[in-house]
């Protein structure tokens, strides 16, 4: 029997429900599997399933990584008693149970805590750290994860995830803990009561607010077409319903249409398998509104509000958007507009990560604009914002990633899915003035610039046997790197654990093809996944399609072998 196991199954302070739930493990490997390790903290901070062990998500791991966090912040800011910390927390199992146990946690150290008094968007804690001038903050979610997982993300006094310096500090005050179920807190209404813990203003949304609606750029076209655009909005059960309704009304939108189904928060997000907006399947209930409404636009965000999806009706069917091609039109009608209001800086930049599209460099270098490549994670694009802010070299004008993160206005420090829902239903009703749809759009762009596509395909491997079999895959490809992927030639491979172009080093590798194609592969940081990219360039989309599919049977038959 695992020593983890019997040391919490004999611990005199572990609560009966969790002692019960221990007893009833029968499955030896289930027990391995709870009690192999704890949780990873890496730069979000924990992830995991719900459940009792060291390798799940429990109140005794949240104390834990409370008390490290708590540990490392009284060494780096003498002032972070009073600075404090802000919490927030979605719809999951147990977010708001996890947010007030690390706010008991904070509040026996003596560091005052915000906490949000409701169910709130990831952004808006980003918002509220910076705006509070606290010196961090947590967020209660697991994103876009299934029912079963919950998460504990940590923020900087910036507003933004952690880099992995910090992250490091935290985490090895997190092992210096030896006894987690014994670790002290002070009890949530006492905590309360000695004025430690106190709820957030709303003052602090309504400034959110506002601040949203200066990002608008045209809204007299809104105005042109309040009575006929059609909006359908699903927040798939999580935190977005409030804000994105709130501020598509703010600006003009008279016809929003909620899928009753999925508006109101449920941890078990029974209409869809994952509540994943990068997912075609999360959209069937919406589709079927938007069918019946005849709407222009279906929009979805993620349950933590960072992450936004999109459908486009185009003659008379809804097309999804990937995410790449959600980034790019946005930054074609931002750099579009401000060019056109004599707005746009003469050093606009654009930041985005490696594996997302090079399309985007095509059309910034276009307007006159710059691009810069960082590695995947928005940490490393708020860093970035945070750089601009000391020098007048560049100025932030964008940043995106592929996988349905965008940030428009750096008065938030993560991906943002409730300002890139209000700026995509403006860009929507903006072409639908014109008679265009965003298809047209895309291909116009196409036509412009090549026809750039993309594709995303991740394997899933569970359990400590998952994570040799994906370091086994990395070492292969490093070992082993392909001389010709679909019968093109390799012309070079990058890997970033080297450290290229002046970036932290990552477990990623690029291969790229003659033609200027390329595969990018990487580990996932927060689930159990290897990830590999797609990415290609043709004169048309028949060519541009043909090569991703080429591509894509490459990875499977490379994968298959090494089963």
């Amino acid at each position: 029997m695992h020593t983890s196991y019997l040391e919490w199954l004999q611990h005199p302070l572990l609560d009966t429900e969790t002692r019960d739930e221990l007893k009833s493990l029968i499955d030896k490997q289930e027990i391995e599997d709870r009690f192999y390790c704890h949780l990873s903290f890496g730069t979000a901070g924990i992830r995991g399933m719900l459940g009792a062990g060291t390798n799940r998500m429990n109140k005794y791991t949240i104390r834990r990584t409370t008390t490290g966090f708590a540990q490392y912040l009284q060494k780096v800011d003498s002032n972070v008693k009073t600075k404090g910390i802000a919490i927030a927390y979605d719809s999951r199992h147990q977010s708001p149970f996890f947010a007030h146990t690390a706010a008991e946690v904070l509040a026996y150290h003596g560091i005052r805590v915000f906490l949000f008094s409701e169910l709130q968007p990831t952004p808006l804690l980003s918002y509220a750290v910076r705006q509070l001038n606290a010196a961090g903050g947590i967020v209660i979610t697991a994103s876009h994860n299934p029912p079963e997982y919950n998460g504990f993300k940590v923020y900087g006094p910036d507003g933004a995830q952690l880099l992995p310096a910090s992250a490091q500090a935290i985490l090895s005050e997190i092992n210096s803990i030896e006894d987690m179920i014994s670790l002290p807190v002070l009890p949530f209404t006492e905590g309360f009561e000695q004025g430690l813990i106190q709820f957030i203003s709303p003052t602090i949304e309504e400034q959110y607010m506002k601040q949203l609606e200066n990002l608008s750029l045209r809204k007299d076209r809104i105005y042109a077409m309040r009575n006929t655009f059609k909006i359908v909005f699903t927040p798939l059960h999580g935190t977005g319903n409030k804000p994105v309704q709130k501020i598509l009304s703010r600006i003009g939108f008279q016809h929003v249409y909620v899928v009753e189904e999925q508006a109101h928060p449920d941890p078990d997000f029974p209409t869809v398998k994952i509540p994943n907006p990068e997912d075609p399947a999360a959209f069937a209930h919406a589709i079927q509104l938007a069918q019946k409404q005849k709407a222009d636009i279906v929009i979805s965000t993620d349950p933590d509000a960072d992450r936004l999806g999109a459908l486009i009706r185009h003659q008379n069917q809804y097309i999804p958007l990937t995410g790449n091609q959600i980034g790019v039109l946005l930054l074609y009608y931002i750099l579009e507009q401000k060019q056109q209001q004599k707005t746009l800086s003469q050093n606009a930049t654009i930041l985005k990560s490696i594996v997302t599209t090079d399309f985007t460099e095509k059309i910034a270098a276009h307007y006159g604009a710059k691009t810069v490549n960082l590695l995947t994670g928005f940490k490393y694009i708020a860093e970035r914002i945070a750089h601009f802010e000391k020098s007048d070299a560049e100025t932030f004008l964008m940043g995106f990633e592929e996988s349905y993160g965008y940030l428009l206005g750096d008065f938030v420090r993560d991906k943002d899915a409730v300002q890139a829902a209000m700026l995509i239903c403006e860009m929507a009703a903006y072409y639908q003035y014109q008679s265009q749809t965003l298809i047209d759009v895309l291909e116009h762009l196409y036509q412009q610039f090549g026809y750039y596509q993309e594709t995303l395909i991740s394997y899933t491997f569970k359990g400590k046997e998952g994570l040799e079999r994906i370091n086994q895959i990395m070492i292969q490809l490093r070992e082993h790197p392909p001389k010709q992927i679909a019968a093109m030639k390799v012309t070079q491979i990058e890997d970033y654990q080297a450290g290229l172009h002046d970036l932290p080093t990552a477990n990623v590798l690029k291969a790229y093809l003659e033609d200027g194609s390329w595969i990018a592969i990487r580990p996932s940081g927060t689930e159990p996944k290897i990830k590999f990219y797609i990415a290609t360039v043709a004169p048309t989309m028949e060519t541009s399609r043909d090569k991703i599919t080429s591509m894509r049977q490459f990875i499977q038959d490379r994968i298959g072998a090494e089963k």
